[in-house]
């Protein structure tokens, strides 16, 4: 059964015989032709037709739910970008620490702190992005953040089995996003 937005039943005439009106009161249809004429005073053009407060409620309901999957999207967006940039960078760092660890013993002490500062600027840079740097030896070793590139016995090691007892090359993580992993070595399980 239809109904208009005051409520009355439009299908269906009163059993007294009288008229239905079908639309507003005359008041309240005076008012709405002056605010037409406003409207079109103002020069808004045709009046904006009336909505009732069910559409406006789900209007502004998927006006929400945009603006929400707007910003999630955004912000997926965002740190998909950081990953990349950040991805890119990391063999820039990895070459300049292997730049240090190959300066002869006897290498001016200078070139080695200006090289150190360099690398500690990238990495403090890469925490400011959100990328922690993942470089720890002695913890358990997590599929989810690290690969293993070799495994050794863990009695030579002297580490429990399942932990990381060397890093390769370190990786770089958010609490969301792995953007590599660390390259570890891991000492062997007892089973």
């Amino acid at each position: 059964m239809d109904t208009n937005r005051r409520g009355v039943e439009a299908s269906e005439p009163p059993a007294d015989g009288s008229e239905v009106a079908s639309g507003p009161p005359e008041d309240e249809r005076g008012d709405a032709r002056k605010g037409a004429e406003r409207a079109e005073a103002n020069g808004a053009g045709t009046p904006v037709p009336a909505i009732d407060d069910d559409q406006l409620r789900r209007a502004l309901a998927d006006l929400a739910n945009l603006r929400a999957r707007f910003t999630r999207e955004v912000s997926r967006e965002r740190d998909a970008a950081r990953a990349t940039t950040t991805a890119a960078w990391l063999p820039v760092l990895d070459d300049l620490e292997r730049a240090m660890s190959h300066l002869a013993p006897d290498a001016d002490e200078g070139v080695l702190d200006g090289l150190r500062a360099i690398v500690d600027k990238a990495v403090h840079v890469l925490a400011g992005l959100g990328f922690e740097r993942d470089d720890e030896i002695g913890v358990s070793f997590d599929p989810a953040r690290h690969e293993a590139v070799a495994v050794v016995d863990h009695v030579a090691s002297s580490h429990p089995g399942g932990t990381v007892v060397a890093v390769v090359e370190p990786g770089y993580r958010s609490d969301e996003v792995v953007v590599r992993p660390a390259k570890v070595v891991v000492a062997r399980g007892d089973g």
